[in-house]
């Protein structure tokens, strides 16, 4: 394998190479527009978790005594579109992948800085101008925005947040075209398709369907919000149009964009397996082409969602074919995962436990999927509390973890600083508790009938209050876990041990150059000369352990 020679840490790195705010605010170099991001992103998250909490304190009890009906549909509404459209879906792609894919192909920067620039600053146009539908009264069609009820019906500031969302989809846009560019076009010598690390190839996946699938929806509500103000007759059948068009249009991006969500939290495990359990994945190609398959057969199966909505059953019988279907490239994965665990060895820090936890939320979530596939089952479980459980064991299960995973994996390399292990294997403990605590009995409710979107449940079914009860208890448990990472990432910064530039002693190049890298990334351009994932020299073989062992005092 070929011998890197890891440079000292320059004085002069990415975060101290410009001062100011105007440095930031104008700032081209792809690792800081990854932190406008992650600071933007969070934001937003914290947002988004204030509804979810107002959501479970009012289904502590049957009556619905802590906000009216109105007020309530306006909190379950807000929380998804905050949570989907402006955390889900750029969290990782937006961050991690802006910060890492130039430094994993070893290019200086992506291929469009500038656009790159732009799309931070629409993604924040977006979201001042959904924040500001939220304040002016909000919105209160569920974040599906299902018709005839947002066109017609709907009292609430439906085509501003419509507007928000719809400008939000050209960040988007321009970050997958930036993603695929780069990719084709900047990799350095030698650094083959088949010698990408798998995170890479995950993005490259989502980049086409976000390229592909968000003008869909961005057209969609155009649609929405011409309808709502001309009344000109798409979706309404007085007019000669189809409210169920509508469904299909929507979900025809929105279940790509559940792949959006998940396909880069892949890529981040891909790389937590391998490199903590210090082995070559299993299958390397089967695991990269699974994401271009999940990429294609995502937009196949948007009809499962319209099973209860008048589809006929022969469409319906194809869609649930191909949602059966669309589970086999995970299962790839996840099969590949385990065999590279097999025989490796294996190192529990903090990015390795959230990966472990991901496999198996992933693995549950995947599996009440194939429920909601199968017609029969579907009629009796569609829009109940299973659908809720199994939306979140796929996107806080799966994405949320993933993302921590990532963000702990690579802060060193970020931030330059080691964060408190045992900290991190704390919180990670107790997200994974909070969150089996407050999705599981999500489950049963959806099982035993219980609605979504309902404020109030009948007082008499005690044991729809016990799970309610359960499920708010491990909200609050979830928050705690969620805060924890929060407080001792910040204080790293500042106080942390400071970082070796190999910290995990790992072959990837993004691993190469110092932490925090300098401003160009390398200060020459590497050549490849090795697969990725190669273990194969004696200094990749021991385990990492606590990584205390591998700090420095260098500056």
């Amino acid at each position: 394998m070929e011998e890197f020679t890891i440079p000292k840490p320059p004085r002069t790195n990415y975060l101290n190479a410009e001062y100011g705010l105007k440095s930031w605010l104008l700032t081209r170099d792809h690792k800081r527009i990854a932190l406008l991001y992650l600071g933007a992103i969070s934001f937003f998250f914290f947002i988004g978790s204030l509804y979810a909490m107002a959501i479970r304190l009012e289904l502590l009890t049957p009556q619905g005594d802590l906000v009216q009906s109105s007020t309530y549909n306006k909190m379950f509404t807000q929380h998804g579109i905050i949570m989907v459209f402006f955390f889900l879906i750029p969290s990782i792609p937006a961050t991690l992948g802006n910060f890492l894919i130039p430094m994993m192909i070893g290019a200086k920067d992506l291929a469009f800085p500038r656009i790159n620039l732009l799309s931070w600053y629409i993604y924040i146009i977006g979201g001042i101008v959904t924040i500001y539908a939220l304040l002016a009264g909000g919105v209160d069609t569920g974040w599906t925005f299902y018709v005839p009820y947002s066109t017609t019906f709907s009292n609430s500031y439906v085509i501003a947040t419509g507007l928000g969302i719809f400008i939000n989809g050209f960040s988007s846009i321009l970050t997958g075209l930036n993603f695929i560019v780069t990719i084709h076009t900047m990799r350095a010598p030698g650094m083959t398709w088949f010698r990408l690390p798998l995170f890479v190839w995950a993005h490259y996946a989502t980049s086409l369907i976000m390229i592909l699938g968000t003008p869909v929806i961005a057209i969609t509500i155009l649609l929405v919000a011409l309808e709502r103000l001309a009344h000109i007759g798409i979706f309404d059948p007085a007019a000669g149009g189809d409210p169920i068009l509508f469904q299909h249009l929507f979900w025809f991006y929105s279940h790509p964009a559940v792949y959006i969500m998940v396909l880069p939290g892949m890529g981040v495990i891909s790389e937590l397996i391998a490199n903590f359990s210090r082995k070559n994945i299993f299958g390397y190609k089967f695991v990269a082409f699974s994401s271009l398959a999940i990429a294609v057969f995502g937009f196949l199966v948007w009809g499962h969602h319209l099973f209860v909505a008048s589809q006929s059953v022969y469409a319906g019988m194809i869609f649930s074919f191909l949602s059966f279907a669309v589970a086999i490239p995970s299962a790839i994965k996840v099969f590949n995962w385990t065999a590279t665990l097999y025989k490796g060895s294996i190192s529990y820090d903090t990015p390795m436990l959230y990966a472990l936890g991901f496999i198996g939320l992933f693995t549950i979530g995947g599996m009440t999927g194939l429920f909601l596939a199968a017609l029969a089952v579907d009629v009796h479980l569609s829009d109940t509390y299973f659908v809720v459980a199994h939306f979140h064991y796929i996107m806080v299960g799966g994405t949320l973890l993933a993302y921590l995973g990532g963000l702990h994996y690579w802060w060193p390399k970020i931030s330059g600083r080691m964060y408190p292990e045992g900290w991190g294997r704390f919180s990670a403990l107790i997200v994974f508790v909070g969150f089996n605590l407050t999705f599981l009995p999500q489950f049963l409710l959806g099982y035993l009938g219980m609605p979504r979107r309902y404020h109030t449940y009948p007082a008499d079914l005690v044991s729809w209050q016990v799970l309610h009860v359960l499920s708010t208890a491990g909200a609050s448990i979830l928050g705690v876990g969620l805060l924890i990472p929060l407080f001792y990432l910040v204080w790293s910064m500042r106080y942390g041990p400071i970082a070796a530039a190999n910290p995990w002693n790992l072959p990837g190049l993004e691993w190469q150059t110092a932490s925090p890298p300098p401003t160009e990334n390398f200060l020459t351009t590497p050549i490849v000369t090795h697969e990725a994932y190669e273990f194969a020299g004696p200094e990749h073989k021991s385990v990492v352990g606590k990584f205390e062992r591998q700090q420095t005092t260098e500056i």
